[in-house]
């Protein structure tokens, strides 16, 4: 077990920002790397996404073991306590790998939404035992369109005796299949509010199917007159669950944005380095200046997403309006490493296509999480709503 840094949250004045890390997060940046490099290599993360080997629980026990799933959950409840760049430094290693699990699907955008809307009954009960990762907690969303507003959820709760059946499917929920529990979104057929039911992954009635060709065990998931009372239901009411939902939502972004980062940073060392050993016709390909194109293209999509993705983290720490940076921060921080990947591919050539190379577990990690909490369409939109545009 790795030792958990203190994870004060920094003091920065309002209006100079400042996006250097404090000693204590270089520290955190440092063990985090070292623990990916020694349980996360790239010959375990292949066996992870492999559709036919069997996914080794080791890695993901020795990361619980750690305390970091507790970072952004408050030290009352179990957590450490820590800040967003605090979070986002931890998740832009992780991304390197990039490490897969219900660590930002469960650790932050359900342990978020919690905090946002939750009774007290409920935070006490569910965030100690998220933040030890003996619960993943899955946000249940999206279904059949993709669509990640309140009038795309047609999953439904029906009064029945003294709670609820659930009655629907729920498409591209991310680490569907490792769930121990759903957060699932369902719209009230007596008042029409959409709010947020906790139900057992394991549930009669609940049927998980994966889909095949996306990261992150995508799936697909069908629940079919699951009951629930009524401290299942996240705040005890319908009311008030989506809007806790979209303020959980602009939390989580950045952090994933920086996860993001991560795994940029990750294909562009791997480029360079590339670009400096294959030599073609007696030279470093690196010489040739298309392949420069390739990777200062490749450069320039890192930092357009690191320093967006950063900045929306500052402003949460700081208590600032961070609406317009998160979206766009979304919006460039899936982009960028959707572009990142295409250059990478440009600079290998065939050698990148290669499974057992590992470029393409970032690539299919980019498409993947593309659309994850909305794609940059949707929140080019938002932003521009953010800006009164």
């Amino acid at each position: 077990m790795l030792a958990s840094p203190n994870f004060a949250k920094s003091q920065q004045p309002e209006e100079n920002m400042d996006l250097s890390l404090t000693p204590e997060q270089e520290m955190l940046k440092t063990a985090v790397r070292r623990f990916v490099q020694q349980e996360y290599p790239k010959e375990t993360l292949l066996q992870i996404a492999s559709p036919t080997e069997r996914t080794p629980e080791g890695p993901w026990q020795q990361l619980t073991q750690t305390g970091w799933l507790g970072i952004l959950i408050p030290t009352q409840y179990g957590g450490e306590g820590g800040s967003f760049t605090d979070a986002g430094v931890l998740f832009e290693e992780l991304g390197r790998g990039p490490v897969p699990g219900p660590h930002i699907s469960s650790a932050v955008l359900a342990a978020l939404t919690i905090l946002e809307g939750g009774t007290e009954d409920q935070k006490k009960e569910w965030l100690p035992r998220m933040a030890t990762g003996e619960v993943r907690m899955v946000a249940a969303i999206t279904e059949a369109d993709h669509g990640w507003q309140e009038g795309d959820v047609r999953l439904t709760a029906k009064v029945n005796g003294d709670g609820f059946s659930l009655n629907g499917k729920k498409a591209y929920v991310y680490d569907g299949e490792s769930a121990t529990h759903l957060l699932c979104a369902a719209r009230s057929e007596e008042s029409n509010d959409v709010g947020l039911v906790i139900i057992p992954a394991d549930s009669s009635g609940i049927g998980t199917r994966i889909l095949p060709g996306f990261a992150w065990n995508l799936s697909e998931i069908a629940i079919e007159n699951v009951s629930a009372d009524s401290t299942q239901v996240l705040g005890g009411k319908f009311a008030g669950g989506w809007d806790a939902l979209e303020r959980a939502e602009a939390k989580t972004i950045p952090v994933l944005c920086a996860y993001q980062v991560g795994g940029s940073q990750a294909i562009y060392e791997l480029s360079v380095d590339y670009s400096r050993t294959r030599h073609q016709f007696g030279t470093p390909i690196g010489r040739f200046q298309r392949v420069q194109d390739q990777v200062i293209n490749l450069l320039n999509a890192l930092d357009a997403a690191r320093w967006t993705a950063y900045e929306a983290l500052w402003k949460l720490d700081i208590g600032r309006d961070a609406a317009d940076s998160v979206h766009l921060a979304k919006a460039v921080g899936s982009e960028g490493y959707y572009e990142a990947c295409n250059y990478a591919h440009e600079v290998h050539a065939g050698v990148g296509s290669m499974t057992e190379y590992g470029l393409t577990l970032h690539t299919t990690a980019s498409r993947t999480l593309y659309h994850y909490l909305g794609d940059p369409k949707f929140h080019r939109r938002r932003l521009a709503d953010a800006l009164g545009l």
